[in-house]
C-alpha cells in the first residue's frame, strides 16, 4: 500500500468517525445512552441525632451530550453529589454506574484510573500551584497518568498542555507562573488541567463562584465552546441563574431531593443570584 494510499484511508476513516460522531450528537437527548446513572443515593454524614442527610436517595440518569446546571442553596448537597460522581467520596448507600458499570465494584487502582481519564473535574477555586507554570500545571494529571518522570514523556506532556492553554486562550501565558495570573486566567488554566486527559464526562463545582461578572460570562461561554466542540457530558453546579438557563437541563437540589426544574423559572434571575 503506497503512503498516499494509507493517508487517504485513514482520512476516510477519521471522516467517518467524525460523521457518526456528528449523527450521534444530533440524536434528542432522550433518544441517547445514559453515561452516568445513580440509583438511590443517599450521603448521611454523622451519627444519632447529630446524623445529616446530605442526599437522600437521588435519582439521576445523564444522557450523552448532555450539559446539566445543578442549582441550590449553599450547603445542599451540590458539591457532595459531584464527588460521589468523580468517586472522590463514596456514598452511604445506593450505587453509580458509568456506561452501565458500577463504579464500586472497581479496585482503587481501577479507579484512580477512572478519576484520569473518564472524568474531568473542575473547582471553584482552582487549586492551581502557585509555584508551577501553567504549561506545568496542565500536565501534571498527564505525567500522574504515566507515573513516570522521563524527559521523553515530560515533553510530550508539556507539548499536550500548551496545545489546551492554547485552546483556552493563554497560548502566551503557558510560562507563566499559576501565581502571577489573574483569577479568569487560572480558572482557564484549570479548565485546560480538567480537559487534558480526554476525558468524556466534565463536572463542575461552581467553575464562577469566584469570578466577577465579566469574568464568570467569559468562563462560562468557554465551557459551553468546550463542551459542543469536544462532545463532552457535563454537570455543572452553580448558583449563577442566568448561566443555569443555558444548560440543556436544570436540577434543583434541596433538602437532599433532586427534581428538574424549568428553564423558564431561572430566565429572570439575576447574574449570581442564589438559586431557590
Amino acid at each position: 500500500m503506497t503512503p498516499d494510499t494509507t493517508q487517504r484511508n485513514a482520512h476516510s476513516a477519521a471522516q467517518r468517525e467524525a460523521n457518526s460522531s456528528a449523527e450521534e450528537f444530533a440524536t434528542p437527548f432522550a433518544e441517547r445512552a445514559s453515561v452516568i446513572e445513580t440509583r438511590e443515593l443517599r450521603k448521611v454524614f454523622g451519627e444519632g441525632a447529630a446524623q445529616q442527610v446530605v442526599l437522600g436517595a437521588v435519582e439521576l440518569s445523564v444522557r450523552e451530550g448532555e450539559m446539566i446546571a445543578i442549582v441550590g442553596p449553599s450547603g445542599s448537597g451540590k458539591s457532595t453529589l459531584l464527588h460521589l460522581l468523580a468517586a472522590l467520596d463514596t456514598p452511604t448507600s445506593g450505587a453509580i454506574y458509568f456506561d452501565t458499570n458500577a463504579i464500586e465494584t472497581k479496585n482503587e487502582e481501577a479507579l484512580a484510573e477512572f478519576r484520569n481519564g473518564a472524568i474531568g473535574f473542575l473547582w471553584q477555586r482552582h487549586q492551581l500551584l502557585p509555584d508551577f507554570t501553567a504549561a506545568e500545571n496542565v500536565a501534571m494529571p498527564l505525567l500522574l497518568r504515566t507515573g513516570s518522570s522521563r524527559d521523553g514523556d515530560f515533553t510530550s506532556a508539556l507539548l499536550l498542555a500548551r496545545k489546551w492553554l492554547a485552546e483556552v486562550g493563554l497560548k502566551d501565558r503557558a510560562d507563566h507562573r499559576a501565581g502571577e495570573l489573574s483569577g479568569g486566567e487560572q480558572q482557564r488554566v484549570a479548565i485546560a488541567r480538567a480537559l487534558v486527559t480526554g476525558p468524556r464526562v466534565l463536572l463542575a463545582d461552581e467553575p464562577t463562584g469566584d469570578l466577577d461578572e465579566q469574568n464568570a460570562w467569559a468562563v462560562f461561554e468557554l465551557l459551553e465552546r468546550l463542551h459542543r466542540a469536544h462532545q463532552l457530558t457535563s454537570l455543572i453546579a452553580t448558583h449563577n441563574l442566568q448561566l443555569a438557563a443555558r444548560c440543556d437541563r436544570i436540577l434543583g437540589l434541596e433538602h437532599g431531593v433532586l427534581k428538574t426544574r424549568e428553564t423558564a423559572d431561572f430566565a429572570k434571575g439575576s447574574l449570581g443570584g442564589e438559586a431557590s
